[in-house]
C-alpha cells in the first residue's frame, strides 16, 4: 500500500456520502469519510460545503481526515430535533427575496435576517425582481431595512438593474445566497456569472411559490474570484438551538437601544422603563420588527419547553 499523503482543502460539494475538495494546490477531488470522523458530534452535517478540511490519500483514494474548527454557521432548524448547517467559513450572506410573484412579507425578510445574525454574521438583503413593476414597494422596503441598520442592493436579473454592484460583493470572498424557493438566486447568479448555467425554473401556478430548482448544496467559484454558496430554497425558517432570551441579539436595533433599559436581562415584552419599548412607541423601531421579534421568541420558547419534554421523557 502507497505511503498516506496529508493535504489541506475546501469542501466544494456534497451528495451521496461523497465530498468533492478542491486541494489548496488547485486539484479537485472526490473523497469519503474516514470512519473515526463519522463518530465525532458536530452540529448538524459533519461536514459541509465551506468546510476546511485535511484530506488523505492511500494509493488512489481520497478520505477526509479531519474537518478544521469554523469560524461561522449558517445554521437553521431542520427535521425533528436536527440542525440543518447550509455551509460553513462565509464572509457574508446574501438574503434575498422578491417584491413580487412570490411577493415577500416582512415577517418572513425578518426571519431570514434573523438567522443570519444568530450565525454571527450581518446579512445583506438583496430585494429582486424590480423589473415586475415594483419599484415602489422595493423603495418602501429598502426604507424600513436601511433605518434599522441593514445594506439593501436592489436588483433585477432581467433588466440588469443593481447587478454591477452586487456583483462586486459577490466577488470578494465566499458568500451565501439565501431565500425561498422561485425569488431569483439562480437568476441572479446566472447574470452575475453566465458560465454557471444554473437551472431556473417558474413560480407553481397552484400554490404561487417557487419550485426548487438547486436540489443539492455546493460552492460555486465565479471566474471574478468569489465563491457562492448555492443552496436549495426553503420556506421552514426556524432558528436552531438559541433561546428566548437571546432572540434580541438577532435584532441589531435593539442592541442599540438595550443598554438603556432599566432591568438587566429586560425581555422587552412589558417590563417598566425597556428603552426597547419606548424606541417603539416614539417610531424609532418599526412595528413589524417589534412584532416578528415577539414571534421568534414565543417560538424559541415553545421548542425551548418541547426539548425539555423530550429529555424528561428519555
Amino acid at each position: 500500500m502507497s505511503r498516506e499523503e496529508v493535504i489541506h482543502g475546501t469542501v466544494r460539494e456534497t451528495g451521496g456520502g461523497i465530498y468533492s475538495v478542491t486541494l489548496d494546490g488547485g486539484e479537485v477531488v472526490d473523497a469519503s469519510l474516514r470512519g473515526r470522523l463519522k463518530r465525532e458530534a458536530r452540529t448538524g452535517s459533519r461536514v459541509v460545503i465551506g468546510d476546511r478540511v485535511t484530506v488523505a490519500r492511500v494509493g488512489d483514494a481520497w478520505t477526509i481526515d479531519s474537518v478544521e474548527e469554523r469560524s461561522t454557521e449558517l445554521v437553521r432548524r431542520g427535521r425533528g430535533r436536527a440542525a440543518k448547517v447550509l455551509a460553513a467559513n462565509l464572509d457574508r450572506v446574501f438574503v434575498v427575496v422578491s417584491v413580487r410573484e412570490p411577493r415577500a412579507s416582512t415577517q418572513l425578510v425578518d426571519r431570514l435576517l434573523a438567522l443570519v445574525e444568530s450565525g454571527g454574521m450581518h446579512p445583506l438583503l438583496v430585494l429582486n425582481k424590480l423589473d415586475l413593476d415594483a419599484e415602489a414597494e422595493a423603495e418602501a422596503l429598502a426604507a424600513l431595512y436601511r433605518s434599522v441598520g441593514y445594506d439593501v442592493v436592489q436588483t433585477s436579473a432581467e433588466s440588469g438593474a443593481g447587478i454591477d454592484a452586487l456583483t462586486e460583493l459577490v466577488c470578494d470572498g465566499t458568500s451565501a445566497f439565501i431565500g425561498p424557493s422561485g425569488v431569483g438566486k439562480s437568476s441572479l447568479l446566472n447574470t452575475i456569472a453566465p458560465d454557471l448555467d444554473l437551472r431556473t425554473g417558474a413560480l407553481s401556478r397552484k400554490t404561487g411559490t417557487g419550485r426548487h430548482t438547486t436540489v443539492g448544496s455546493r460552492l460555486l467559484t465565479l471566474s471574478c474570484g468569489g465563491h457562492v454558496a448555492d443552496t436549495p430554497g426553503f420556506g421552514d425558517v426556524g432558528l436552531w438551538s438559541i433561546l428566548p432570551d437571546e432572540i434580541s441579539h438577532c435584532f441589531p436595533e435593539f442592541e442599540d437601544v438595550a443598554d438603556a433599559c432599566r432591568f438587566r436581562g429586560c425581555a422587552h415584552v412589558k417590563e417598566p422603563g425597556c428603552a426597547v419599548l419606548e424606541a417603539i412607541e416614539a417610531g424609532e423601531i418599526p412595528q413589524s420588527r417589534y412584532e416578528s421579534y415577539l414571534v421568534l421568541r414565543e417560538e424559541a420558547r415553545e421548542a425551548g419547553e418541547r426539548l425539555s419534554l423530550i429529555h424528561i421523557s428519555e
